[in-house]
């Protein structure tokens, strides 16, 4: 089968590989259906990701259809749609008891496919876990439309939740790229009263106020971001800060624009290190959350889409096949074309 391989630093080729087989009895194989490519997939090629394992086929963000499951599968069967989680867990460890599914003990816990073990940016996947791993997609509900929830969705779904939005809260979410619409449409969720949007592209943020996730947009480019969400927020500053752009300088702007006693919460993934100026923050008493998502809401994620609470369906721009993925890889990482999200059919 076609797959697209990690090989090293600043290296992804398109090989053939063996099918994937079983090797424990709570294992599922199932047959891409549609896929995509991630930031994060950036992230490994430019050796940022210091766990990816090279030889190892990327992707983890895809649907599927089941297509064998091992004995102690439960929840699925042959033919089944399903989405797949970022995530692998056991669902029994410490950590996983307490929601915490990043942080499986499991040797292969946590984001391991596309990064540690073979992932979706191929014709078949081996899903560890599957009944952890996998989650049913609603009948209406297209591969399409439920593309993004065991990645990025997930991912917004879970910074809005521990973001711990009020309803008449002011809420300020760095970058309209994927991720940041996918959180954009989180945050809606919990009745804000503002959500103002801050990206340098202008496509983008019109985007945002077009499908009505953003009620107030800011180009840093063209205007002192500071000033502006203080003259919205009537001189404090926001109430919650979500930083999904991982740019050189977004940081310093989450906390800066955050208002005293506000939470910070960090869902970028950064390829730099980035410094606390603790003098500079003293007695603003912010309350920062970081670290990678706990996607264990992927089944309220997709009664969400099925109700038609959250779309994201959108934000795909181009479709190529898994044979020509590596033009697209091209067009995503140099943000070609207009691009924001790439399907990829097998």
């Amino acid at each position: 089968m076609k797959a697209v391989v990690y090989e090293g630093v600043g290296n992804f080729r398109l090989e053939e590989r063996p099918m994937p087989t079983l090797l424990d009895s709570r294992d599922a194989i199932v047959k891409v259906t549609l896929a995509s490519i991630c930031s994060s997939d950036i992230h490994i090629k430019h050796g940022a990701v210091p766990r990816a394992v090279p030889g190892t086929i990327v992707g983890h963000e895809f649907v599927a259809e089941v297509v064998e499951v091992g004995t102690d599968v439960k929840k699925f069967k042959s033919g089944d749609r399903v989405t797949v989680n970022v995530e692998t867990f056991c669902g029994e460890c410490f950590f996983c008891k307490r929601g915490y599914v990043n942080n499986c003990q499991d040797k292969h816990g946590g984001w391991a496919l596309g990064c540690r073990i073979d992932g979706g940016q191929a014709e078949y996947v081996r899903v560890p876990y599957a009944d952890n791993g996998l989650n049913h997609i609603p009948e209406g509900v297209s591969n399409e439309e439920a593309l993004f929830v065991g990645d990025i969705l997930a991912t917004g779904y879970w910074a809005a939740q521990i973001a711990e939005i009020k309803p008449a809260d002011a809420v300020v979410v760095l970058g309209a790229g994927p991720t940041g619409l996918c959180t954009l449409e989180c945050v809606k969720l919990y009745g804000p009263e503002k959500v103002i949007v801050i990206d340098t592209s202008e496509e983008r943020l019109e985007l945002a106020k077009k499908q009505k996730i953003a009620d107030i947009t800011i180009n840093p480019l063209k205007e002192d971001v500071e000033k502006v969400v203080l003259a919205h927020t009537e001189g404090r500053g926001a109430d919650v800060v979500l930083e999904v752009a991982g740019g050189k300088d977004t940081f310093q702007t989450a906390w800066k624009v955050a208002r005293p006693n506000a939470t910070v919460c960090i869902v970028a993934l950064y390829e730099d290190s980035q410094e606390l100026p603790l003098p500079q923050m003293y007695g603003k008493n912010l309350t920062f959350k970081t670290g990678g998502v706990d996607a264990s809401c992927c089944e309220d994620i997709l009664k969400l889409i099925a109700c038609g609470k959250i779309r994201t369906d959108y934000m795909i721009t181009h479709r190529v096949k898994l044979a020509d993925i590596m033009g697209a890889y091209h067009i995503f990482e140099n943000k070609l074309d207009h691009v924001i999200k790439v399907a990829v059919e097998p």
